[in-house]
């Protein structure tokens, strides 16, 4: 029998997003095998031509190839790119790791690891052989759109430059632009805790509350943002680029959020279970709120908008009350 072909890249991760890069990349001309763990939902994508699930009005360019043996297709790529949700990410770069060349690696998961509340980068460190070199992409990116081959623009940062720069060469193209950097630790932060101040935006928005309390939660988030990042070792102006306030401003102002529209629902009245199900896919910020009030009080920085997120979905604070908390605080200098 003869060998299968070598793919250019591989892409694990058959939700909208991965999808999404896979479509971009295969519009390049380059050939890109798209993984997913459901074989039946791969067997369809194969006969169908798209993802009738998450992207059904965006058909695959040629040179496409959905497949269901993850190792295999990892085995036979020159590089691979991760798009699997955050709770997803451990197990399954366990299990690509020892087919992983010289190619690398790059992921464009935004959140932490939820079992420790690690950066995605420290498990990557811990589980790739030293030999693969890796990085993160991040930034204001819907899928749909990307899939649609609307412009957006990424960051992807990585310790290793030249790296970085052969990354970029290859997810480039066409109308995504893509940017190099070496914080992985801000690019990261900014594309994972975006997550949780969109669902207040978001809740704020259910309420009624109007353009004026949108605009003020974006940017006192944003001034969260920069704390934690100052105390996690981020560099003030990664947070002010792309994958901080870029990415923060996109998921917290249109309905193509998932965390925004989770927020809207709680907003409303709706229970978190009911909003979920409704939404049908991963919302990473609910996830990510445990973190973030982790993370903040690991650091000692004050986030009193994600503790109130964080409050909505696990402690059944009603989000008045949240409101009402957040105005009564001490009047303090803005800098």
């Amino acid at each position: 029998m003869a060998a299968s072909p070598m793919h250019d890249v591989a892409v694990v991760g058959a939700g909208s997003w991965g999808t999404a890069l896979a479509i971009h990349l295969a519009r390049k001309g380059l050939d890109v095998g798209l993984w997913g763990r459901d074989a039946a939902q791969v067997a369809a994508m194969a006969a169908e031509g798209r993802n009738a699930r998450y992207l059904p009005d965006c058909p695959f360019p040629p040179g496409l190839h959905p497949e269901a043996d993850l190792e295999a297709l990892v085995g036979r790529a020159h590089r691979v790119l991760l798009a699997v949700p955050s709770g997803g990410f451990r197990e399954t770069l366990a299990r690509i790791a020892p087919g992983l060349g010289p190619g690398g690696l790059v992921w464009a998961t935004k959140g932490l690891d939820e079992a420790s509340t690690r950066w995605l980068h420290q498990l990557a460190q811990e589980i790739l052989p030293a030999t693969v070199p890796w990085g993160v992409a991040s930034g204001p990116s819907f899928a749909g759109e990307v899939a649609r081959g609307l412009p957006t623009a990424l960051t992807l940062a990585s310790p290793d430059a030249d790296f970085a720069q052969a990354a970029r060469d290859w997810l480039a193209g066409g109308t995504l632009r893509v940017y190099t950097s070496d914080d992985v630790v801000g690019v990261q932060l900014g594309g994972a805790f975006k997550n949780v101040l969109a669902i207040a935006a978001g809740v704020s928005d259910g309420l009624g509350f109007g353009a004026n309390a949108r605009a003020a939660l974006i940017t006192r988030g944003l001034a969260e943002l920069m704390r934690l990042g100052e105390a996690a070792g981020a560099r003030s102006e990664t947070l002010m680029g792309l994958s901080g306030v870029g990415d923060l401003v996109l998921t917290c102002t249109d309905d193509q959020s998932r965390n925004r529209r989770l927020g809207l629902a709680l907003g409303r009245g709706e229970s978190r279970e009911a909003a979920m199900a409704a939404i049908g896919q991963a919302v990473e910020g609910a996830r990510t709120a445990r973190m973030a009030v982790a993370k903040a009080d690991e650091l000692g920085v004050d986030m009193p908008i994600c503790q109130r997120v964080y409050r909505i979905l696990y402690e059944d604070l009603p989000p008045t009350r949240a409101v009402e908390e957040l105005l009564s605080r001490d009047p303090k200098p803005e800098f």
